[in-house]
């Protein structure tokens, strides 16, 4: 089963994660995705850049609203994810709690990912998706 892991933080998160060395954060989260790597089960893991290079569509009205960043009111901000292949929910969980950026103004979010093969497979669009990812080599 897929798991993302989505790595949240408060402003007081952030403002801890600029009081760290940036070589040793590197290193630390490093080792750590090494450790992830061996064990079989990253699929992927990226950061994301901060909320003034970013914009959220608001589809509350019509045309969508665009704003750009940073987004006023938000109390924890998405900050990068990982994207696991694990047998339960319990391992997916059990790597969180051994993620390196840990501590007050941190947290951890953790969603099973759905694939192709819970969707109804006689539905046009499903079949098309799923000749897409196989003559892309993802399946």
């Amino acid at each position: 089963m897929k798991y993302m892991l989505i790595m949240r933080a408060t402003e007081k998160g952030y403002a801890r994660m600029s009081e760290f060395d940036f070589d040793e954060m590197l290193e630390t989260m490093g080792r750590f995705n090494e450790e992830l790597a061996e064990a079989g089960v990253l699929l992927a893991a990226e950061g994301l850049r901060g909320p003034e290079e970013g914009a959220v569509v608001d589809y509350a009205s019509e045309p969508p609203t665009v704003t750009d960043g940073p987004y006023g009111g938000a109390k924890e901000l998405f900050g990068g994810f990982y994207l696991l292949n694990v047998a339960s929910k319990e391992e997916a969980v059990d790597w969180a709690r051994r993620m390196p950026a840990a501590g007050s103004g941190f947290k951890t979010e953790i969603r099973r990912v759905s694939t192709i093969d819970e969707f109804p497979q006689d539905n046009p669009w499903i079949k098309k998706e799923r000749e897409w990812r196989e003559a892309h080599g993802q399946l």
